[in-house]
Formats: C-alpha cells, structure tokens, sequence
C-alpha cells in the first residue's frame, strides 16, 4: 500500500501517517488518498515561506522547481503552487528548460517546413486561451502519468473543465469507475488475445465495429432517447415552410407564464431528459442557426412559446458567407468551397497562425498541392477565417460577429470593454434572428 502511494508522488513518511490516521488501515484507499491530498494541498495563510518551501521539497519536488513556483504564485496559495509544480513535474522540465518554440504535428510528411506549429493559438490579445490550452494538455500528461486511461483523463477535464484540478479531476475518474456507469467514454478496452483463429477474429472485429459504431451515434447526438434532427431546423424555420409540426405540451405548461431554457444541442448525456424533466416535460426544440443565417450554431431550447403563425425579424439576415461579407469574394479561392461559417467562438486564430498560411501559400506559383489545401481549410473552418487579400486570411471582426449574431453594429463597443472581452460575450451570447423568430 506505502508503495503504491509513493509511486503517485507522495513520500513515505507522509503515507505512513495517513495509513496510521485512518481508522480502517491499508484497506481504506480512498480515505487514505484524501488524507494525502489534503496534507499535499492545505497550508493556511500564516504559514511562512520556508515552511511551504520545506513542504514540497519533502514531497519530492526539486529545489529550484519549489523556488520558481512560489515565486509565481506567492506563499499564501500552496493550491496554485501545488498545481505550477505537478505542470512542471508533468512535461519533466525545469521552467528554465522549457522551450519557447510551438510545434504542431502533421499526418503528412511533406512541406514539413511550413506546417509544423500549423495549429499554433498562441496570440498576444488573448494569453488566457494559450494558458487554458497549455493546462489541459499538462494535466491530461499528469494523470497518464498517474496511471489513468488517456480517454478517461480526457473527458474528465471535459466535463470538470480546465481549470480543476488534478485532485478533482482523480476524483470524478474514480468516482465513474467505482460507479461502473455505462457511459461510453468509459468504456473499458477490450484486450485483443495474440492468438485467434479466424472465426473468434471475425467476431471480435464484428463486436469492436458496433462498439464503435454505437460511440458514434452518442456522440452524434443519441442522448439516451433524444436524437438531434436532420436537418436541425426544431418546429420551423423561414427557410424550410413546409415543415409541419405538432407538439402536445401539458395542461401545466400551456399558456402564462411562458418560459424559454437555451443550452448547446450536443450536451453531455442525461442534460436534456434532466431539462425536460423539471420544465412540465417539454420536448425540446433543436435548431442550427445556418438553416436562416451564415453561420451554424446548434442549440436546443426548452420552452412553451407558440410554433404555429412564426414569421421572421426583418431584413431577413444574410444566408451565405458572399451575402454577409461581399469584398471577400474577390479573394475567395475556388477550392475553399465554404459557404457558411462555423459555429462562432469566444476567441479568435493568432496573427501568428495567418502569417503562416501566407508563407505556406506564396511557396507555390497556382493552387497549392491537396494536403496543403486541407491544413489551410481545417484551419480556416476551426477558426472562422476568410479571405481578405492575395494569399491573405484573417479572423472576423468584432462588428462582423456582431452583424451574424443579428446584433446592431458595435453593440458591444464602449464602456472600457476590450476587444477580447466583446469576442468573449459575443461567443457566449444567442442568434438574435432565431431568438426573435420563437419569441
């Protein structure tokens, strides 16, 4: 048992004492790994420099590893100085050892010199979403590290978010396990025996395909008995008139007070039988905002708003890209097929990242070879970027934003907001259009 938690990083005597407080002995690990975080993480306001110093050194953090954190963090938070070491101890360098260069890896091999570091998001306007990136992929090392599945680290860092920490993150891992919760992120992987002849081999690919298959279909949207349509146009858009739909609603829910729940269609499993469960049981209404706009943007909506006799905000928003932003048709290139723009964000690519396509692209006289035609589309459908000049991309500004929303222009201009805080709200608002269309 002192082994298995000194392998997880904790030291020995300190193990020893936790076995020794907990009444149960060696067979309470979770009450004895609890213990151990506690000792690892409190450390009370008034404690002094040297003693938080001693404390990790004693965990087995270097010395100099101990000193920079601190000194980042300040001696009254031994959270995040606990979290700046167990990042450093994760990429198994000294701060002063780690690189400043970005890389990103390419599934082709060619023209290595211009698309290595192709997905780089590092921007000076927004330093948070660098610091978010770089946390995640620090803690999803962390709890390899620790012995956790890659896919079971990953969807916990989805579901607790970036900023929990690795204690939390260990917690809801094994929480899920303990629980044995159907949940297909957690699936267990079947071990593949060395030895199969073929009837048990073709079994065992029949079974692993309609695992597979049944992970795609959760992830397309199969929430336990909610299933998203296609088209995703809910109870009615401007540009689909045909559609008929009957919704029987409550006696409860008909009438005043009427009500209206927004969330993102594709959210996690049990969300919207939850929703619909405390709101009279109402179906929800699944609507991709590309279906009347130049933009997508899948949401559901719960609410018992009437569907019948809808009619649109006037002027009708612009459907396609060419209709929203006119002067980027000059630069558009034939093979950028895109009519319609991605889901909007909350941040925006880096200058860094456009200068580098355009350095990609001037390499070559005509179009430029397939696989730098994908990497250059992957990115612009991931970033929302458009054509702005010869060889030229560029993020969307915050009035264009704005103008897809369905908001006024430099709605969100003024009152000492910057420009990272306007993308942030615009990213996190509704489609005014779709808004105005049910209400």
């Amino acid at each position: 048992m002192i082994n298995h938690f000194v392998k997880m990083g904790f030291p020995e005597k300190m193990v020893a004492e936790a076995i020794q407080e907990n009444c149960k002995g060696e067979e309470d690990e979770d009450s004895i790994l609890e213990t151990l975080l506690k000792y690892s993480t409190s450390s009370s306001a008034s404690s002094s420099g040297s003693k938080l110093f001693d404390r990790f050194v004693g965990m087995g953090f270097a010395e100099k590893m101990v000193a920079k954190a601190i000194q980042e963090n300040g001696e009254g938070d031994a959270d995040s100085v606990l979290e700046t070491l167990l990042t450093y101890a994760a990429i198994g360098k000294s701060p002063q050892e780690q690189p400043n260069n970005d890389s990103d890896h390419c599934s082709s091999g060619h023209e290595g010199s211009f698309l290595d570091d192709f997905s780089d998001v590092d921007s000076a306007d927004d330093e948070v979403i660098t610091k978010t990136v770089s946390d995640e992929d620090n803690k999803l090392a962390f709890l390899r590290g620790m012995g956790y599945k890659e896919a079971d680290a990953s969807i916990a860092i989805t579901r607790c978010g970036t900023e929990a920490t690795i204690s939390e993150l260990a917690d809801f891992i094994c929480a899920a396990q303990i629980a044995k919760a159907e949940d297909a992120f957690f699936a267990e992987d079947e071990k593949k025996p060395k030895h199969l002849d073929k009837q048990k081999k073709r079994s065992f690919l029949e079974s692993d395909m309609l695992e597979k298959k049944r992970q795609k279909g959760l992830e397309n949207g199969d929430d336990e008995g909610v299933r998203l349509p296609n088209p995703m146009v809910g109870f009615g858009v401007p540009t689909e008139p045909g559609i008929v739909t009957c919704r029987t609603l409550s006696e409860a829910a008909i009438g005043p007070p009427f009500f209206y729940y927004e969330n993102v269609a594709l959210a996690p499993k049990g969300v919207w039988q939850t929703i619909s469960r405390f709101l009279y049981d109402v179906e929800p209404e699944f609507v991709d905002s590309k279906h009347f706009c130049a933009a997508a943007r899948k949401r559901g909506y719960v609410h018992n708003l009437p569907i019948h006799n809808r009619f649109p905000l006037l002027p009708l928003p612009p459907h396609t890209i060419h209709e929203a932003l006119p002067l980027t048709r000059k630069w558009w290139p034939a093979w950028d097929e895109r009519t319609k723009l991605n889901c909007l964000q909350t941040c925006i690519a880096s200058a860094k990242l456009t200068e580098k396509i355009r350095k990609a692209l001037e390499a070559y006289e005509g179009e430029p070879p397939l696989h730098v035609q994908k990497f250059i589309l992957d990115e612009c459908r991931k970033w929302n970027l458009v054509w702005v000049g010869r060889n030229k991309v560029a993020p969307l500004e915050a009035d264009e934003v704005e103008m897809l929303l369905g908001f006024p222009r430099n709605h969100t201009r003024g009152g000492g907001i910057s420009r990272t805080d306007r993308y942030k709200s615009l990213g996190n608002s509704f489609q005014v259009s779709f808004m105005a269309l049910i209400a």
